[in-house]
């Protein structure tokens, strides 16, 4: 949103959001008198007591952005009915969680995870393995965070008709944000997600109902762009389904492992409770994704005209049509809005948390202080809070254009990942030394095509193009070397015990480097 599309909302609308956003700060105060100890499980994984109603709304609330209200309506409204694709991304999501999550949290249950980190640690015993993953992690969601806090100024600037500019927005949004995430830590925050989850959830009811009748009904906007535009609802080429292709794997591989995401696996009070949360987030695109893209067909019918980044104000445009339609329309607005700043909010503080705790345990932990005690560790990791949110609204209110590229490249980075997580929980012979080459390859053919100008080839993202070769990679790199098998790659059911001693997998003594402490 900007000051061109402001709402123009009054003060009982402005004194109704700032106070569900104070609110946040009374739950992270509420979080923090339910810890149970000053541990970085207790902090960071909210004591592992995630049971199905929180795990499912966090996820939720979490993996669905104001990017999704926003960005993906106005990619509709450019492309039409050919971003019904988006459906599939975030389904797809949910398949790369299925592939490896039950599993993964059965392993992290037995050796006391926190980070991704510990996992990579431990499964394959390498630090410059774990180190390199972690800081390839770190910058995806350093980007990811960034982009959260400019969008976060640009809807405060746009819903009080530019009276607050848009750096004022993002100072007293992230204050907000960081408090009450230092304060109760994973458990606060999960708390205000399930908030968030709810209001986003009733923010695209609102739209689904609202939003299609100022185009006469779905029915007469399909209608309306067959004639006046029928490139909109037309089959998509080859070239287009290729890239199809590449965006299901690169979101479905990528977003599932996304740290924050990893971590919420890791804080589930049972493997059973997560499993009815994923099955349950399986039908939330149709919840949401495919209400954005009805939103922006919707909008090319009513709002025609609209060219480049503009397009992305398309559903604050729609807003300010239903606003002027009636009382209650001002005030469903209101809602709306408040349940895109809720998922801004809920996306940037699960990111931030994930920042803390991986620079402390994988990297002030691992590599500076391998001494310090949990207590230490925990006060660090609330330090990091604040030092990387005071750096990253820096470079926010900053920084004039919206880093794109970078965001890009976030995914085509952070799936070079992927093997350590979808193949090193089931290939018992996969080495880190393997693993560290197939990276490494990916991540110089994913950037190198990048920045010589070929993002794309043959309508595959460069870094699903790296992915590929990264398998290659570790697959001949395993037949050729079959003796280096690691440590790890425990031989367990995703129902086995926590309780299991952790410094036995499989007969095998776990390596010391490789040990969590």
């Amino acid at each position: 949103m900007t000051a061109e599309t402001g709402f123009g909302f009054g003060p009982g609308a402005l004194a109704l959001i700032g106070m569900y956003l104070l609110s946040m700060i009374g739950i992270g105060w509420l979080g923090r008198l339910r810890r149970e100890s000053n541990s970085m499980a207790d902090f960071y994984l909210a004591g592992r007591s995630m049971g199905f109603a929180v795990l499912f709304l966090t996820l939720y609330a979490t993996q669905y952005s104001g990017n999704t209200m926003f960005g993906y309506t106005g990619k509709s409204y450019r492309i039409g009915f050919e971003w019904t694709v988006s459906v599939l991304f975030m389904f797809s999501i949910i398949t790369g969680y299925l592939l490896f999550a039950p599993r993964l949290v059965a392993v992290a249950r037995r050796f006391h995870f926190i980070t991704p980190g510990d996992y990579i640690r431990q499964r394959f015993g390498s630090s410059a393995l774990t180190l390199l993953a972690t800081v390839l992690m770190i910058y995806a969601l350093g980007n990811y965070t960034l982009a959260q806090l400019k969008a976060m100024g640009a809807a405060v600037e746009g819903i009080t008709d530019g009276r607050i500019g848009s750096e004022y927005g993002i100072v007293a949004l992230a204050i907000i944000m960081v408090v009450y995430e230092t304060l109760g830590g994973m458990r606060s925050v999960a708390w205000t997600d399930v908030i968030q989850g709810v209001v986003l959830l009733l923010g695209f009811g609102i739209l689904l109902f609202l939003v299609p009748e100022l185009g006469g009904g779905l029915s007469r906007v399909v209608e309306q762009l067959s004639v006046q535009e029928p490139q909109m609802v037309t089959a998509p080429s080859l070239l287009t389904c290729n890239t199809w292709i590449s965006f299901i794997v690169l979101l479905g591989c990528g977003a599932a492992i996304y740290p924050q995401a990893i971590q919420r696996l890791y804080a589930s009070k049972s493997v059973a409770g997560l499993k009815r949360s994923l099955a349950f987030m399986a039908f939330m695109p149709l919840t949401t994704t495919l209400i954005a893209l009805i939103c922006g067909a919707t909008g090319r019918i009513v709002l025609p005209g609209i060219e480049g980044v503009e397009t992305d104000q398309v559903l604050a445009r729609l807003c300010g049509l239903i606003m002027q339609d009636s009382v209650i329309g001002y005030w469903l607005v209101v809602i709306i809005i408040a349940a895109a700043l809720a998922a801004l909010m809920s996306t940037a503080d699960s990111a931030l948390l994930s920042i803390s705790s991986m620079f402390t345990r994988d990297i002030y932990h691992a590599h500076l202080r391998q001494d310090s005690t949990e207590e230490e560790l925990t006060m660090v990791g609330k330090l990091c809070s604040w030092g990387f949110v005071i750096v990253l609204v820096i470079i926010a209110i900053g920084t004039e254009k919206t880093l794109v590229r970078l965001l890009e490249l976030k995914f085509e980075v952070l799936i070079q990942i992927v093997p350590c997580f979808f193949l090193g929980l089931y290939w018992r012979r996969l080495s880190a030394e393997v693993v560290l080459a197939g990276l490494i390859t990916g991540l110089v053919v994913a950037l190198g095509l990048t920045w010589l100008g070929h993002p794309k080839l043959w309508g595959f993202h460069a870094g699903v193009v790296g992915l590929g070769l990264n398998v290659i990679v570790c697959a001949i790199g395993t037949a050729w070397r079959p003796d280096l098998s690691s440590y790890l790659s425990p031989d367990v059911s995703p129902d086995v015990s926590p309780d299991v001693s952790p410094d036995v997998s499989n007969g095998q003594p776990v390596p010391p480097e490789g040990s969590i402490t």
